[in-house]
């Protein structure tokens, strides 16, 4: 289902005069999905969901304002939401009120957004039972894919405010994870698993997703255990940018005017990094599936440069924090009860070059971290400290040798400081395009 976003806008400019509400704002969604998972060649499960949502604001002659959301997107259902927020207006915060976006009007960036050809569930099933198969039988060890699914999703935004903005956009993508699980006489399970995305079901690579899955759980088989110690520490893509994204406090303007972050508004400016690292946070990246022309505010997304050559360049904001610290919003706003801040897709590049001797080919006792998990437990993020278990390697003059059990700790700000090397070649995930970085004299607990 696809909303009509000029006949929304019509309706709620028609109910808001009838309610007497001259300042209000609209911003929602509708997405529809579908996800199948498959077990030993049978459908497993099926889900499909339409979701709506709108969350409605709406100011008083007081200027204060007063927000509610539904889900119900008729003329009914926009009445009823335009008459609690403007009741709710009456309640709402005299400090800081939240006003329109400056640049919610300003033009939006003219990108092509792919909107992929869905596919049946039966062609859906089929796949995923052929993917299954497929990576069953790359060795006899693989046992079973016990968590596994092949998900599309198309999405429809808009935000529209009574001063005229209208704007909307629609993406699409398919999404694929396989996931393994190994028995061998006389060995613990090992498993690893694989994520591929695309704009659409033809274009998604699943025999790449197969390939991985299947590589990397072979290279758990022959598990050791690892001296517990200070190593070179490689951060593979994935790795590196969910550790980035449990610390983004360092960039967000909202927690750092909450005093929940580990910078300050001084910090802007200050070296935090090596001087190998630059980090952007750019919506509109060529390889970014995901791509919003803008935020929940209607503010157009762009490139914000975060660390330049290891300097805090940048912090992202929401109409609100731009305003209290002086500066642009820069498209990162949710929409909410309370507007919160958050990235979109990392852009991680090397500033300087280093020594080339940085090489998993040639490296001596080098530790490849492939994935870390419980970082919902193992991540300090106000104090800046991490212990965290992980999926990885031994690297020795190229030969991998899995690590049977073991956690990586330290403090990300000194993690920043202590990379040594950033990998020339950029590599593609779910939450952004990065290369391999290189750490020295992080903590390993072998188990």
């Amino acid at each position: 289902m696809s909303l009509n976003i000029q006949q929304v806008s019509a309706s709620a400019r028609q109910i808001a005069t009838k309610l007497g509400i001259s300042k209000f704002d609209l911003s929602g969604s509708t997405t529809d999905s579908v996800s199948v998972q498959v077990d030993r060649g049978e459908q497993k499960q099926v889900k499909a969901s339409n979701r709506s949502g709108i969350t409605v604001r709406v100011w008083n002659q007081d200027n204060t304002v007063g927000i509610t959301s539904t889900t119900d997107v008729d003329d009914i259902g926009l009445e009823l939401a335009l008459k609690s927020a403007y009741e709710a207006s009456f309640f709402g915060i005299k400090e800081h009120a939240p006003d329109f976006s400056p640049e919610a009007t300003a033009p939006i960036a003219d990108v092509q957004i792919e909107v992929g050809k869905t596919a049946t569930v039966p062609q859906l099933i089929e796949s995923l039972i052929d993917a299954e198969q497929k990576l069953l039988a790359k060795h006899k060890a693989i046992e079973s894919v016990p968590y596994n699914g092949l998900s599309q999703q198309s999405v429809d935004q808009f935000y529209l405010n009574s001063d005229g903005a209208v704007r909307s956009d629609s993406r699409s993508y398919t999404s694929l994870y396989l996931y393994t699980k190994t028995e061998q006489e006389g060995k613990k399970p090992r498993s690893a698993g694989a994520f591929e995305l695309s704009h659409s079901f033809a274009k998604l690579d699943v025999q790449k997703c197969i390939d991985e899955a299947a590589e990397k759980t072979i290279s758990h088989l022959d598990y050791q255990k690892v001296p517990s110690g200070k190593y070179t520490i490689v951060f593979s893509p994935e790795a590196f940018l969910s550790l980035m994204g449990a610390f983004s406090n360092l960039f967000n303007a909202q927690n750092i005017l909450d005093n929940q972050s580990l910078s300050t508004p001084e910090s802007l400016g200050t070296q935090i990094a090596s001087p190998l690292l630059s980090v952007a946070d750019d919506a509109l990246h060529p390889s970014n599936i995901g791509i919003e022309t803008f935020d929940g505010e209607g503010t157009p997304t762009r490139r914000l440069n975060l660390i330049d050559k290891g300097v805090l360049s940048a912090f992202i904001h929401s109409a609100g924090t731009a305003k209290r610290m002086n500066t642009a919003p820069t498209g990162h706003a949710n929409m909410g009860s309370k507007i919160t801040v958050s990235p979109h897709f990392y852009h991680v590049s090397g500033g300087e070059t280093a020594d080339d001797r940085y090489n998993l080919d040639t490296a001596e006792n080098v530790i490849l971290i492939d994935d870390l998990s419980a970082l919902h437990a193992g991540v300090q993020s106000l104090q800046g400290s991490f212990s965290l278990p992980f999926d990885g390697w031994v690297v020795d003059r190229g030969v991998k040798t899995s690590i049977e059990a073991a956690t990586v700790a330290g403090d990300f700000r000194e993690l920043l400081n202590s990379i040594v090397y950033v990998e020339p070649k950029e590599e593609l995930t779910n939450s952004g395009v990065c290369p391999r970085i290189w750490v020295e004299g992080l903590s390993v607990t072998g188990e």
